[in-house]
């Protein structure tokens, strides 16, 4: 089972408008500077058990929520996979958009879908990737939604769809 360093009820810095975040323990890529290096222990914090998960749906389950953000920590570490694909099932039931924040690159994760059912079926249900480890020396504070300037903020249904990979736009971004 995998354990969780926090839930946020409420976090508009990882996604757009108000989402529920929840970093989850335990992190391969262990990138300096990295704001969270507490959760790279996978034992670190606390277990997600199915109550933990009916916390976070009735949390979801509110009209003002947009999404669910899962971050960590890694979110797609194999360790963890499994539960990122039961918490953006819930956050999908509900009708709301998953966003993933990860160090792996989307091209790794589309070798790893290739062999892996559990890797299919998170691209299938993330509408959003936030890929790359975070580097300190690209670090900029006036990115959006992302910390380092190698991430790219990925569509990952239009991606899929189009069989390449295709970037977000920032709907208020002045081109």
């Amino acid at each position: 089972m995998s354990n969780y360093a926090a839930i946020k009820p409420m976090d508009i810095a990882d996604g757009p408008g108000v989402r529920v975040s929840v970093f989850l323990s335990g992190c391969p890529h262990q990138c300096p500077g990295c704001f969270n290096s507490e959760a790279w222990d996978y034992d670190y914090g606390t277990p997600l058990t199915p109550e933990a998960i009916e916390k976070v749906q009735s949390l979801l389950d509110r009209s003002f929520i947009q999404g669910l953000t899962l971050l960590g920590g890694e979110p797609l570490a194999p360790q963890n996979v499994a539960a990122s694909i039961r918490l953006a099932t819930v956050a999908k039931r509900l009708g709301k958009d998953v966003w993933i924040y990860t160090g792996y690159t989307f091209e790794d994760i589309m070798a790893l879908a290739f062999s892996s059912e559990q890797y299919r079926k998170i691209l299938i249900l993330c509408d959003m990737l936030v890929d790359g480890p975070f580097q300190q020396e690209q670090a900029n504070k006036q990115l959006v939604f992302k910390g380092s300037a190698n991430q790219r903020i990925i569509d990952i249904p239009a991606s899929l769809e189009q069989k390449k990979l295709v970037l977000w736009e920032e709907p208020y971004a002045h081109h």
